[in-house]
């Protein structure tokens, strides 16, 4: 499929007389490459160095930016993804997590599943006690379009392992990542 083709079928079904966006479909082309670049990604290569470690207690990266598109309307979602594990035996680079979101992140993507991807993979690719991903995005197609409720986002949380089956943990875990 051409993509160029069809953004300048687009861009005429839009304004008929646009004459200064000749070069508009290949841009959107490149830029497509490069949003949507996600779907490319061999996580098990990306991140396959662990590191052996004694650490029992949660390992948490806070805060990872992340920028991906709503597969509903294809407008933006930005916001923060926080990871949070129990090592056993085995621990990841903390660029690595950063890697795993920037994966899922450029998909089109619901932020439903796009939480859980990306601790499902943290979970196969680690082997940890448990998981904890919490995200938080503004949502373009919420508050730019439609509705249009400036100030809202979505907040979506997924546990694994003993992180999901202990409330302790979850409070911990909830707890840090809300801290200043």
């Amino acid at each position: 499929m051409n993509i160029e083709k069809h953004i300048e079928a687009i861009i005429k079904a839009i304004d008929p007389d646009a004459h200064d966006l000749q070069q508009t479909p290949a841009r959107v082309s490149d830029a497509f490459g490069e949003l949507y670049s996600g779907y490319k990604h061999n996580l098990k290569d990306t991140v396959s160095v662990l590191y052996n470690s004694e650490m029992d207690e949660m390992v948490m990266l806070k805060n990872i930016p992340f920028e991906s598109n709503c597969e509903h309307h294809l407008m933006p979602m930005i916001g923060e993804v926080s990871i949070g594990y129990l090592p056993c035996g085995k621990i990841i680079g903390l660029s690595k997590l950063a890697r795993i979101v920037d994966c899922y992140a450029h998909r089109m993507q619901l932020q439903e599943r796009f939480t859980m991807e990306v601790a499902h993979c943290v979970n196969s690719i680690i082997e940890p006690q448990g998981v904890a991903v919490y995200v938080r995005a503004e949502h373009f197609c919420l508050t730019h379009r439609g509705v249009k409720k400036t100030g809202t986002s979505c907040v979506t949380k997924y546990f694994l392992g003993k992180i999901k089956q202990n409330p302790e943990l979850r409070r911990e875990f909830l707890a840090e990542i809300n801290a200043t």
